[in-house]
């Protein structure tokens, strides 16, 4: 299957032929759909073709076909009618929804450039986002980390995606920040989302997920609230502006 959002996670309409379809899902020869992990929701939208057409609820990995790579199911609305193996269907994503998501998720990487502490757990979300970060020091300073990440977004950095080695990565441990959730090894390289330009990175990571291609376009954020969770754990929520 090929991932069409990892090229071009701006693209909207995409053709493609069906696979296979069933009550577990619809399978594609190529997808813009999303598929829920890494904190990220899975897409929502629809598929069209000669004779019908259903709303896409979720995109999921598919786990049983592991062995057939990267595979993404879409799950269509219950008891909907499901497009025939070979057809030839149009796919349309909630661009709305998944242009929030890139910003969420963007911004969400700033938030990890300016707050300190290894990442225990966090989620993307079209309204509200988190973070929950382990921290050295008990307190965390609200207004001051809005401020920083608001001045971030502002300076209009690019964002981009770079690739290493699993021998790279493996030399390199303190590119993974999220102690919940490893990157997946074992496919030859892995995919890091950069932030800033190569002489002045703000932000270097792994992440598979959708992201804006400038920190300018996410607009501005508050933070809603940092809750204790824990003797050294803290949530950070935020929310766009508009």
């Amino acid at each position: 299957m090929t991932l069409l959002f990892r090229d071009d996670p701006y693209q909207v309409e995409a053709d493609a032929v069906v696979v296979a379809a069933g009550p577990e899902g619809i399978l594609l020869d190529r997808t813009l759909f999303y598929p829920n992990g890494g904190g990220q929701p899975g897409d929502t939208g629809s598929l069209t073709w000669d004779g019908g057409s259903t709303a896409i609820i979720d995109a999921r990995k598919a786990e049983a076909l592991v062995e057939r790579g990267d595979q993404v199911l879409h799950i269509p609305t219950p008891d909907a009618v499901l497009p025939p193996a070979g057809a030839r269907v149009t796919q349309k994503i909630d661009w709305e929804r998944r242009y929030r998501h890139m910003r969420m998720h963007t911004t969400l990487h700033l938030l990890c450039a300016v707050v300190p502490g290894a990442v225990t757990g966090g989620q993307v979300g079209a309204d509200r986002s988190r973070l929950d970060f382990d921290v050295p020091s008990a307190s965390l300073d609200k207004e001051q980390i809005e401020t920083a990440v608001n001045e971030l977004i502002a300076a209009n950095h690019p964002v981009r995606e770079r690739t290493i080695t699993d021998a790279e990565l493996e030399a390199t441990p303190d590119l993974v920040r999220t102690m919940s959730v490893k990157p997946p090894t074992g496919s030859g390289s892995v995919r890091l989302l950069q932030i800033g330009t190569d002489d002045a990175i703000i932000d270097l990571q792994p992440c598979g997920g959708t992201h804006v291609a400038r920190t300018g376009e996410i607009g501005g954020i508050t933070i809603v609230k940092i809750e204790n969770k824990g003797k050294q754990n803290r949530r950070v929520q935020l929310a766009l502006r508009d």
